[in-house]
């Protein structure tokens, strides 16, 4: 899988949690008011249909959410995840919208609702496009007689990796995590608990630049790190730190046993500078010479 589609799939499986999609509605909609609760949020669909030059497209947004109160769609949520800057990014959400609004046109039911893009961009770059489509036209010489009978669709963009200590303290779910993280960098360090742990590790490791991710389970396990059990940030971060410094310091061995491999020492020679020089017991020196002398054949 490529490293974007991977990106992409870690993005949108931590905002399908209904208690993340809800957090990032009220802080970005309603300041932090809890006015979205996550039970009354439902999963929508992300693929709409258009009629390109010769057949039906699909177009497939990242994250779709209805709102429910009392048995009713109040209003339908798109979350679409941006890593570089698109300055055409007015026209797909033309489409996405649109195509949300034309199947409440076709549907029979009398209901219609509101339909409201977030765009969540990631990238390291400032987000400098236009964001009204009156913006952009008037750039290109629009007149204002024209722009006048002209919607203007607006973009509402929000710069996960910007954003203000102020906005980032209203997060309340695992977004907080992530937010403060991309702020701070590796120095970050928080007491707070984490909810959904391989969903979050996943995406830390994607917007950290990792492209496999899919060892991300086995690695928890073999940490002792289990879903269902309470792990703060902190705790978490240094099992990881940890984990970084053994595996340095077990490819220090294997440079050294290979080279001494090459230089045709013998075992018992090899054995011993590795006790002595890395304070290893001779049982653990001789596990690691055997790995490195099997795979050398």
């Amino acid at each position: 899988m490529k490293n974007k589609d991977t990106k992409d799939l870690v993005m949108k499986d931590f905002e399908a949690y209904p208690d993340v999609a809800a957090d990032l509605l009220n802080v970005f909609l309603h300041e932090g008011q809890q006015r979205v609760k996550q039970e009354n949020l439902l999963a929508a669909p992300t693929e709409t249909l258009y009629q390109g030059q010769e057949k039906l497209r699909n177009q497939l947004e990242d994250v779709g959410k209805y709102e429910m109160h009392s048995g009713r769609v109040r209003a339908m949520y798109l979350f679409a995840n941006q890593s570089r800057v698109d300055s055409k990014m007015l026209f797909r959400k033309a489409g996405y919208v649109g195509g949300a609004y034309r199947e409440q046109y076709k549907s029979r039911k009398n209901a219609f609702f509101p339909v409201i893009e977030l765009v969540l961009y990631w990238g390291e770059e400032r987000w400098n496009c236009r964001e009204s489509l009156h913006e952009l036209l008037h750039n290109r010489d629009a007149s204002e007689t024209l722009l006048k009978f002209t919607d203007n669709l607006k973009l509402h963009v929000f710069e996960m990796r910007n954003l203000s200590a102020e906005t980032r303290r209203l997060f309340q779910s695992d977004m907080r995590i992530v937010v403060d993280y991309l702020a701070e960098g590796n120095g970050y360090c928080s007491d707070r608990k984490i909810v959904h742990k391989e969903a979050l590790i996943k995406l830390l490791r994607v917007l950290s630049g990792d492209e496999n991710v899919e060892d991300t389970l086995s690695m928890m396990q073999e940490r002792g790190i289990k879903e269902e059990e309470d792990v703060k940030v902190c705790e978490l971060f240094d099992q990881y730190e940890r984990r970084g410094q053994q595996k340095e310091f077990e490819r220090s061995i294997e440079r050294m046993v290979l080279e001494n491999l090459e230089e045709h020492r013998t075992e018992e020679t090899i054995v011993g500078k590795l006790v002595r020089w890395f304070s290893l017991t001779k049982e653990q020196a001789k596990m690691y010479y055997d790995k490195c002398a099997r795979d050398v054949v």
